[in-house]
């Protein structure tokens, strides 16, 4: 493990939405008490900074960039959807120093078919795919296929209807991106193999965690072999439930190089900074990038936090790793 410093002060960044309900709050909260716990207990000064509303650059106000680094947390600026980017621009354009990826990179990945041209022109295997705007279905013929909305993340507007086999069912899941998430559809060739979620991290030099693999067990319908939003954050629904988290992935040797080959060239493809997590299906000896991660969710029951303690580090000592690595770019912290 790479020797740390436990001293570098942290401010301590999330959002706190207003459309959560009581129970999402409450459950925000208490992640990021767990983080900050984990990292202060090291030995970082450490402060929260919740968000509640857009007014990010009069919070800050009170905090002198030279004396802190921002670990960013901020999934957007409340009541503001997309904004994720914002956040980073918001830091950068004040001058602090913060965890993770830059607001380009982020702006980068929100915008999925410009991810698919970076990948397609880097030749790193991604699924066929295209854009549609309208209904025009004819100009597709690969079955089965997933329908995302262009523009989102976190599994938002994927469910089972997602995977469609047909155009009639292609034309209903267009539609339905068209009218409810008012953005274009992105369809894509279904991978129908196994999932990996690989994350990363470095900068100039680059290292990956253990491969952990998305386990669907007996689940034979096409449309359950999928993590959907409610398989991720919904306990209790049926696919969290059937679906295991296995770290490490087990992999022969050649498969696993090229796991990590396809993980490293993604990450350096998308400029990903600090950290990040890359999706792959895996199928017929190919891995297909599915998604990039450039801040992945890091709260405690996720799967670069069980891939890193397979290592060795613990919460805390992951998020003092994220910390150093931001810490080399601070004027300050990145000379001593």
């Amino acid at each position: 493990m790479q020797e740390l410093r436990h001293d570098l002060p942290v401010l301590l960044l999330h959002n706190l939405n207003p459309e959560w309900t009581p129970e999402e709050r409450r459950e925000s909260e208490q992640d990021v008490a767990t983080l900050a716990q984990a990292v202060n207990k090291l030995g970082h000064p450490l402060e929260i900074v919740a968000l509640e509303d857009d007014r990010l650059a009069e919070r800050l106000r009170a905090f002198d960039l030279r004396d802190h680094i921002v670990f960013n947390w901020c999934e957007e600026l409340p009541g503001i959807a997309h904004s994720e980017p914002q956040v980073a621009a918001v830091l950068e354009r004040l001058g602090f120093v913060f965890t993770g990826s830059s607001c380009a990179a982020l702006a980068l990945c929100q915008d999925k078919p410009r991810v698919k041209r970076l990948l397609d022109k880097a030749h790193i295997p991604t699924p066929r795919w295209q854009v549609f705007h309208d209904l025009e279905v004819g100009k597709w013929d690969i079955f089965p296929a997933i329908v995302k909305a262009a523009h989102e993340h976190c599994s938002i507007g994927i469910s089972e209807e997602s995977i469609v086999v047909s155009a009639a069912e292609l034309e209903i899941r267009i539609a339905y991106i068209l009218e409810t998430h008012k953005q274009p559809a992105l369809v894509e060739e279904f991978i129908n193999g196994r999932e990996f979620h690989q994350a990363a991290w470095g900068n100039g030099r680059v290292s990956v965690l253990p491969a952990t693999e998305m386990d669907y067990g007996d689940l034979t319908d096409i449309r359950d072999r999928l993590f959907t939003y409610e398989a991720k954050y919904v306990p209790g629904s049926r696919l969290y439930k059937k679906i295991e988290l296995c770290v490490p992935a087990e992999l022969d040797p050649a498969a696993q190089a090229e796991l990590e080959r396809i993980v490293l060239a993604t990450y350096r493809a998308i400029g990903c900074r600090d950290y990040g997590r890359i999706d792959v299906r895996y199928l017929n000896g190919v891995f297909y990038v599915i998604d990039v991660n450039p801040n992945p969710d890091i709260n405690p029951l996720t799967s670069m936090i069980y891939a890193a303690a397979e290592i060795g580090y613990s919460y805390g000592e992951m998020g003092s790793r994220i910390v150093n690595l931001a810490a080399a770019r601070h004027p300050v912290f990145g000379k001593s």
